[in-house]
Order: C-alpha cells, then structure tokens, then sequence
C-alpha cells in the first residue's frame, strides 16, 4: 500500500516522464499506437471521468488519470511477473472495468491481447483458442475460472492464470489480482519509468489483439489487429461521428468483439467521453435482467445493438404499451404510422405535403414516445446498430420513436467499422456512408470492378484492414490481395455514396441452373413478418428446387390449433400447424400478400421443421447472433436429402410430424 501511495503522489511526474517517451517513440513512427492514444487522451482529459462501473448499489466513476494510475501498476506487474514483448495473453471476464485496464495494462507491455468470449464451452472452442494463439497467461474473472481450471492440463505453454475476483483457495499456477498489483507498486517504486520504457518500444505495426471470428462458415481463425488497425479505425468512425466529452455509453454487447472496443470504448476514449459496464449477476440471466436497469440508471447517450437486442427491445416496448389497455395500443400504431409516412427514409423525412402532420407527430410524442424513451435513461440521442442486417420496418420504428437505431457495417477482418449511417448523413435501410480514409469497390465473381448501383462483393482497402489469420497464411492470402480486403459480403453503391449491404456473397445458393442469390433477405422477411416462424435457413447448392429449414414458435402455434377447436398433441393438431406454416411461407408467392417481394424461383418448394433453435450452445449460432449455415447444413444432411423427394415435398410427411 506505501508503494501504491507514493506512486500515486508522483503520477504527474510519471504523465510527463511517459509522453517524453511517446513524443520521441512518434519521431521515430508515425503509426500511433492503442498505447499512445491512452496516454494523449490522459493528459487532455484527466479529470474527466473514463470508467463507470456499479460494484455496489450505484454505478461510481474512475477517471482517465486514476485508470492510468492503475493501468501503470498492472502493466508494472506484469512486467515483474515476465510478461514480454510479443507474448499472447487470454483475457476471459464479463464486462467490467478491469477488462479494459486488463487490456491496457497488456498493451503497455508490449504483449498481445487474446479476447476471449465468455460464452465459450471449456473442451471445444475455448482450449482451441487458448492452444491455437499459444497464451502463457490467463486473466480470468471468478465466474470463468471454473472454464479455464478444466483445460490448464491441455496448456502446456500456460505460465501464470490472474485471477481477477477473490478466492478462497487458489491453484500452484494462479496469482490473485491484488497480488499482482503489489508486484507492481514494487517493481515502479524500483523502476518508476518501467512501463513507459516498455510502452515505448511499441510500434503501432506490432500486434495488440487476436480476435477470434466466430465461425460461420468454417472453423474459427484469428485475426491479428495492430494497434494502427485500432487507432486508425477509431480516426475513421471519428469522422462520421463526433462523440461530446458528457456523453457516456453502456456497453451492452461483449467486449471481446472489435466492435465493442471501436465503437465502444476506444472511440469514447479518443473523445475524452466515458463508458459504463452492465452490472454483473449471479447467472447469465440476472445479468440479463441488470441490462433495462442498468440504462436506465447510467442514462447513456449512445448504445451499440445488434438486430437479436433491437427486436427484444420492440418486444418489451410493446408489451408495456399493450398492457396499458386496447385505445393506448391503438394510438400507438396511429401515431407510429403517422411518423412513418412523415420520416420515410429519414434523408427525404417532411416535405411540404407532410407538414400537416408535424403537429400530430409533437403531441403523440409529448403522450407516447417522449414516455417510452424514458425506458433508456431519457437521454439516449440513438443507437448505432452492427452485428447483422438491421431490417428497415426496425430501423423505421426506432426512428418513429426519436431514438434512430443507425445500421453500421462492418467486419472484424476490417477492425471493424467500414460504414455507418449518423444524424447528419443517413438513410434508412441501407448501411450508411462510408468511413474516411477508406477506398472500397465493387467486384463482381471475377474481381472485376462494378459500377455504381450493381450487387457484387464489397472490397475495401485502408489502414484498418488486418495484418492477416494468425498461423493461417493460405486463408490470409485468399482474404487480402494486394492490401484490398475480400470481405465475402454482397451489396453496391447508390448514386449518394450510400452503401447497402445485401448478404454474405460467399454463402450465395446456387440453383440448378447456375443462378447465384442471397437467402437472408428473404429469411429475415420470413422471420420479421411471421410469429410462426422464429428462425429459417434456406438452401439450395444447385438442386432442383430451394429448401426452407425452420425453426417455429411452438407457442404460437399451440394458440392457433387451439383457436381451431384441435388437440396440439394430436396427429390432426400438427397438421393443422404445418398447415399454417405452409401458408405462411406462401405469402411470398402469387397471390399472396407479399407476392413480388422476391422473384418465386428463390422461395422454398419444401420445408422440414426442425426439433430444435439455432442457439450458440448447440453451435448452429455464432456470438453475433448469425447462423452457421455450414454446420446447420452437415447436422441436417439427412432431412436436406428427405426434402429433395416426393414424400418430403409435401410438408405433412412423417418427419415433420415427429419434429412438432
């Protein structure tokens, strides 16, 4: 504790004695490290608070000095502890502040940050990483320690697990995090410019994490960011977005993924802004339930979504105006659909025609909607929406509501933000303008170049772009070609330099007769404007016709055979729901409502219900909310064949039968 005191008293010295450091270490390379980047937004912002975090009843701030006094004692420890210089370091926790001074803390020695997500199972995905990006160390939260104490036998490289949260019984290989806070008040009373020297050293070209992709279409890789891809890509978004100094965030998405760190915390950071942390619970669940609470308490300016938080949000949001009673329902819609045709697609919202309604539009907000944002704090300015396509009918809602849920695109090969769309530049339903300074082109099959407006793979090529797959140089070199990013997704370019993404071009279905087209189009149509059906996949790899694996919501349909005076548990009870699920997916067909939506070769001819959700406990989800198609397809190769037959083209057949 004297260490700590002294250290602490002398900080000023330290700030001045480390950005000497980075001022000669920036002579020497212009590529600006995460490091520097902390230490600049430091000495600028020092008072403000940077760090939110609700350890007991209330959510307390730490400042942008008082995180680095304690980034500066771990990163010390470390150091003791034999931390060097290119090692991998896995950092496995729930969001909390130590998660970012742990990163920090990794960074200003020169190591490589492994961010691990904690939905990981312990004998699959989880050892895979830690073995494949060859970790020495481990931080690791109370609630994950169980996860890495089952695989330390399968880590031999494994040199040391920091255990973030008290224990009453540690292992030979682990270290309390107090404990190493000690060695580093130690090691800085000895060598008060350690951690500066080290941080020196860093060249925005050295490697700061190996994010791990998700696996959607194969394997997982890793993909090695530098600290430029971070600083440059947080210069990028800065230039779609200004963030004020006030404005706070809460981080509501895991903070392994890049997009979490970009958009989140290192954007707030460069901004002098501050970022809170949902409030860990006992069980996933709890911490679940700490989400609505938790906005409501931190009052965020800005939350990060992705498409599965937006439709629990309208979920909830309607639940609460539906409870209120038929005419409080009814004049929500009324006032939702007044909002709709005044907004459009936001660029084009008013008019002349359209001012009749701007009246109306005031006073439904003052009795609806100014009440519903009171839901997210009363402050919320808007979301800004990545993960998945966002579809428009959700983003018009959001709009209609005052707080605009902007879709973002982008990629962790890229960092990950490659466009979004913002207040001042914005159009509903496509992904937004493009980040600066960025190129990006169209390609068609080829790698030809396409013009303005026609579909191909959207390419990129900027400072965000990655160093490459870690240990993977085959799938590096099919990825980036001559420093353009092949991102594998489909979409074009309007006329305004708005991007519109239209589905992953590497998982195009193939008809027999060679025709390529996306299937998440339709699949999010599908799922958006049917209660029936919660999830779908469809497929077709050149066969004779396309085929629909569906996931219902069995509670609904229990409620529609009931409503038709039949037994769910009979044979003629799950007839009647299939049944309906056949007629819902006939809505996009002639003579339905949604007739034209999608040319009808592209629909499905048959469709197999399956047992069971895509969840990321059965691995037919990823952490994104995006399916794996490649692992749906091998699990259910026999019901694909059964679907290609006579007997399967019909949906009342025996294993649809046995699914329900």
């Amino acid at each position: 504790m004297f260490f700590a005191q002294k250290y602490i008293t002398m900080n000023t010295k330290f700030i001045q004695k480390y950005l000497f450091c980075s001022f000669i270490h920036c002579i020497t390379n212009v590529m600006k490290t995460i490091t520097q980047l902390f230490e600049e937004c430091v000495a600028r912002y020092g008072n403000n608070p940077f760090l939110w975090e609700k350890k007991t009843d209330c959510f307390e701030p730490t400042t942008y000095r008082q995180t680095w006094e304690q980034v500066q004692r771990l990163a010390a420890g470390l150091l003791q502890l034999g931390m060097k210089m290119g090692d991998k370091a896995a950092l496995l926790s729930e969001g909390r502040n130590d998660w970012i001074i742990g990163e920090l803390a990794i960074l200003h020695t020169g190591a490589v940050n492994v961010p691990l997500s904690i939905k990981l199972e312990e004998h699959n995905d989880l050892i895979f990483r830690l073995q494949h990006s060859e970790a020495k160390y481990v931080i690791v939260s109370g609630g994950q320690l169980a996860k890495i104490r089952a695989v330390v036998p399968d880590l031999p490289l494994l040199l040391k697990v920091i255990v973030l949260d008290e224990q009453q019984t540690y292992r030979d290989n682990e270290l309390p995090l107090a404990e190493l806070y000690r060695m580093g008040d130690a090691q800085l009373a000895a060598y008060p410019d350690c951690v500066a020297k080290t941080a020196a050293q860093v060249k925005g070209s050295d490697y700061a994490n190996i994010s791990y992709t998700s696996g959607t279409t194969a394997d997982p890789k890793g993909i090695l960011l530098t600290h430029r891809n971070y600083t440059a890509n947080v210069e990028q978004a800065l230039s779609l977005i200004t963030i004020p100094t006030f404005y706070r965030t809460l981080i509501i998405l895991p903070l392994d993924h890049c997009f979490a760190h970009v958009a989140g915390f290192y954007s707030f950071m460069a901004s002098g802004a501050s970022v809170a942390t949902v409030k860990t619970g006992k069980t996933p669940v709890e911490t679940l339930k700490n989400i609505p609470l938790n906005i409501r308490e931190v009052k965020p300016h800005v939350l990060l979504s992705v498409p599965s938080l937006a439709k629990n949000f309208r979920k909830n949001i309607e639940s609460g105006i539906k409870a209120k009673g038929n005419f409080t329902w009814k004049m929500f819609n009324f006032a939702l659909n007044i909002a709709y045709s005044y907004n459009k697609e936001g660029y084009n919202r008013g008019g002349v025609a359209q001012c009749w309604k701007r009246p109306l539009i005031a006073l439904f907000d003052k009795l609806l909607f100014a009440k519903i944002r009171q839901v997210f704090g009363g402050e919320l300015d808007f979301f800004i929406g990545g993960g998945a396509l966002l579809d428009i009918q959700m983003q018009r809602f959001y709009y209609a509501l005052g707080i605009p849920m902007f879709q973002g695109y982008g990629l962790s090969e890229a960092t990950p933000v490659i466009s979004s769309n913002v207040r001042p530049k914005h159009k509903l339903g496509s992904s937004g303008f493009l980040v600066q300074p960025m190129d990006l082109k169209i390609c068609d099959a080829d790698g030809k170049e396409l013009p303005i407006g026609e579909k191909g793979e959207i390419v990129i090529r900027g400072e965000n772009v990655m160093a490459g797959y870690w240990k993977n140089p085959k799938a590096t070199e099919e990825t980036v070609r001559n420093e353009w990013l092949y991102t594998g997704d489909m979409g074009y370019m309007d006329k305004d330099g708005f991007l519109y993404v239209t589905g992953r071009f590497k998982s195009l279905l193939i008809g027999s007769d060679g025709e390529k087209y996306s299937p998440e189009g339709i699949e999010e149509e599908m799922t958006t404007n049917s209660r029936y059906i919660d999830q779908i996949m469809l497929y077709n790899n050149q066969s004779p016709y396309t085929i629909a694996l569906v996931v219902p919501n069995k509670e609904a349909l229990n409620a529609y055979v009931k409503s038709q005076d039949a037994d769910r548990n009979t044979v003629a009870g799950k007839e009647k729901a299939l049944e309906l699920l056949r007629q819902e997916i006939d809505l996009y067909k002639k003579g339905g409502i949604y007739a034209g939506k999608f040319p009808e070769r592209w629909l499905p001819t048959a469709v197999g219900v399956l047992p069971e959700a895509f969840t990321e406990q059965n691995q037919l989800m990823n952490s994104t909310m995006k399916i794996v198609r490649g692992k749906i397809t091998e699990r259910y190769a026999a019901l694909i064949q059964f679907l290609y037959t006579p007997e399967g083209k019909n949906i009342i057949n025996d294993e649809n039968l046995k699914a329900l």
